[in-house]
């Protein structure tokens, strides 16, 4: 008769400063009955691996879930497993701060529990093999990654029942395979089907059913609270695991000193398979995706699978620039580690989580609030390096061949891109850690072409013994949905210079259905020697072109931002001239213009001042123009995927100032931030 390890771990996360009821419901609905379930059963050994924030949070509000945690360590149930303790994606950070991270939780699971791991959990199973010497010098003997990694590399899909031995500049690694069956199985199939497919895996006395996955399944994913603990698949799950003759529990570590390596391997950068899809842009998803289906059932064996893949994690930085903006970021100040004080290096391990990064099937990046907690943690970094005297530095912040200007004041952390427009793309505040250019453009998106072409959707059966999962439900309201569907031509900064011939309103500026005559909204300026000066010669197309330069002259203070804008142009014709700023709020919908409610949209004629009240920060900006403008504003929503359907995601305001102008104009803009 053949037996079979059953290797089995869960990853436990929420991203560090999540809302707290979200985190709270985490932890009722999935980790409080988890280990209460797994008490009865203190014989099943499993792998347990939770960032170390979220660990800390459980400690000191739920002191009964860690002292569940802690029983079932010393029972011998429990073996702890590594990784950053901020929950990094390990290889976008450097190697002193990796190493730092990964030394920070294991110290603390030994302090706490006793234990300093062997293993590591890969955030989001990210691998470059670049990662091996840090995971060595930390004392790390082996990690889990996907069989996928494996089959992509070009392995035998027969051959993933136990681990592998890898190396990189004189250090090795041990590498286990997470079955992807098991990983669609647990706990969604039934209890019998799932002990078949763990029997799946009984090859011979050595073999391994390797499943690591997320604790969030158990519980917190839809349906599954009712599935996993009301009708008690866990309970039963694991009394079929206990009873059954040709399964036995065991820890990796343990594994790993009973069995032999299966061989050498070397793997591809990747990560798990949906989020090489995720990683690409919408059009290449679209065409892998076809591909995918002309190859058909092939695709599925060793050989389809090693040629036909997603992107690498890093991709994400290329497909959204307002992450790679952060990351560059955070990036500059982890060159600067040295000069920081505790405090500091604590807000720049807090900046490296990885959840704002990126975007799947969850919100990531979409997710407003995740990126406000990530300025929060630059605008602490900002805050120690803010004097009295304004600083200015130029420097390539973003790595895409431009520099951008950064600027200091005693409350304000300012960034100017030479690249767009010289517009404002960060405008932080010290004594609110809120950074109000934290804005998003409204981008294609694959899984669009769900709302787009519902009819496209491929249906898909639910036996009776089994739940659906997140990648197998669609939610949909497409007649909601569709006309949400636009798509910005540039970066939603602000202080953006339109130039058309029609005559703006709320409805062609929401739209974008304007005719656009200049090329100033999404091309390079220049700086001049002064630091606070820009200019483009640049033209309008009417249809020939009217060679026509702008000059921007920005000043800055404690608490302001001012911006006169000279145009001169060879057309003589009368146009229309729009200065665009997108402004991000945590309540977009409560946001005052004027003592205004936004609501569907903001239209104000012949004014020369507005007044935005923020309630968040509970500050109010005070915009001044030198001459009467009609404004026109609305909430900038983008359609997002999360593991429940869609979402409409309220991402910030986008208002324009409008005026007239011949041949020359000049407009100044003063912007204030004062205390309510």
């Amino acid at each position: 008769m053949k037996k079979v390890s059953l290797l089995f771990g869960i990853h436990m996360h929420q991203p560090i400063d999540n809302f707290g009821d979200a985190v709270d419901e985490a932890i009722e609905r999935c980790y409080k009955p988890f280990f209460e379930t797994m008490l009865e059963y203190s014989e099943f050994k499993f792998s347990v691996h939770s960032s170390g924030w979220l660990l800390d949070r459980i400690r000191v509000n739920h002191p009964d879930i860690f002292e569940n945690m802690k029983f079932l360590t010393d029972k011998g149930s429990i073996e702890w497993v590594g990784a950053g303790y901020y929950e990094p994606v390990l290889s976008s950070i450097s190697s002193r701060d990796r190493q730092a991270q990964i030394n920070k939780l294991s110290c603390y699971l030994k302090k706490h529990f006793g234990q300093k791991p062997k293993g590591i959990w890969l955030t989001e199973r990210v691998w470059e093999s670049s990662l091996i010497s840090d995971l060595s010098a930390c004392g790390i003997d082996y990690t889990v990654v996907d069989d996928y990694h494996f089959l992509s590399s070009g392995f035998d899909a027969s051959k993933m029942d136990g681990y592998y031995t890898t190396e990189e500049n004189n250090h090795k690694l041990s590498l286990f395979a997470i079955s992807q069956s098991l990983r669609y199985a647990l706990p969604f199939f039934s209890v019998e089907r799932s002990i078949e497919a763990i029997l799946s895996h009984a090859k011979d006395e050595n073999s391994a059913a390797i499943i690591f996955d997320d604790a969030e399944k158990f519980g917190l994913w839809p349906k599954t609270h009712e599935w996993v603990y009301e009708k008690k698949w866990l309970e039963k799950f694991l009394k079929a695991v206990s009873s059954h003759e040709q399964i036995q529990t065991q820890h990796y570590s343990e594994y790993m000193s009973k069995n032999h390596s299966l061989g050498l391997a070397y793997l591809n950068n990747t990560s798990y398979f949906e989020m090489g899809e995720w990683s690409l842009k919408a059009k290449q998803t679209l065409a892998m995706q076809k591909l995918k289906e002309d190859v058909g059932d092939n695709y599925f064996n060793d050989v389809g699978v090693s040629f036909i893949k997603g992107g690498i994690w890093k991709n994400f930085f290329i497909k959204y620039s307002e992450s790679n903006y952060l990351h560059k970021r955070m990036i500059y100040f982890s060159k600067i580690q040295d000069k920081l004080d505790k405090n500091s290096l604590e807000s720049l391990y807090k900046l490296q989580t990885n959840d704002v990064f990126w975007h799947g099937v969850f919100g990531g990046l979409y997710l407003p609030n995740l990126r406000d907690n990530a300025y929060k943690y630059l605008l602490e970094l900002e805050k120690f390096q803010a004097k009295k005297k304004i600083k200015y530095e130029l420097l390539d912040i973003d790595y895409d061949g431009f520099e951008e200007l950064k600027v200091l004041t005693k409350n304000l952390s300012i960034v100017i891109s030479l690249k767009n427009g010289a517009q404002m793309m960060e405008f932080g505040s010290f004594d609110t850690l809120f950074n109000w250019q934290n804005t998003i453009m409204r981008r294609e998106e694959a899984y669009h072409d769900k709302i787009i072409n519902p009819k496209n959707i491929e249906q898909k059966t639910q036996k009776s013994d089994e739940i659906a999962t997140i990648h197998t439900n669609d939610f949909l309201d497409v007649d909601k949905l569709k006309s949400e569907l636009i798509y910005d031509w540039h970066q939603k900064y602000s202080f953006i210079d339109h130039f058309s011939d029609n005559k703006f309103s709320l409805e062609n500026f929401k739209s974008l259905s304007f005719n656009e005559l200049g090329d100033f909204a999404n091309q390079p300026f220049e700086l001049s020697k002064k630091k606070n000066v820009f200019k483009r010669v640049g033209g309008l197309f009417l249809p020939q072109k009217y060679t026509t330069s702008l000059k921007k002259a920005y000043k800055f203070d404690t608490n302001n931002i001012d911006i006169k804008i000279d145009i001169d142009s060879s057309f003589e014709g009368g146009l229309f001239y729009g200065c665009e700023l997108n402004m991000h709020f945590a309540h977009p919908d409560k946001i005052t213009f004027n003592s205004k409610n936004i609501g569907d949209g903001f239209s104000e004629y012949a004014i020369n001042e507005l007044e935005i009240y923020d309630d968040f920060t509970d500050k109010t900006i005070k915009l001044k123009t030198n001459t009467r403008c009609d404004v026109f504003a609305y909430i900038l929503n983008t359609i997002s995927q999360s593991e429940s359907g869609f979402d409409k995601v309220a991402q910030g305001i986008s208002f324009v100032f409008v005026t007239t102008f011949k041949k020359e104009l000049e407009f100044t803009l003063e912007l204030e931030v004062v205390n309510v």
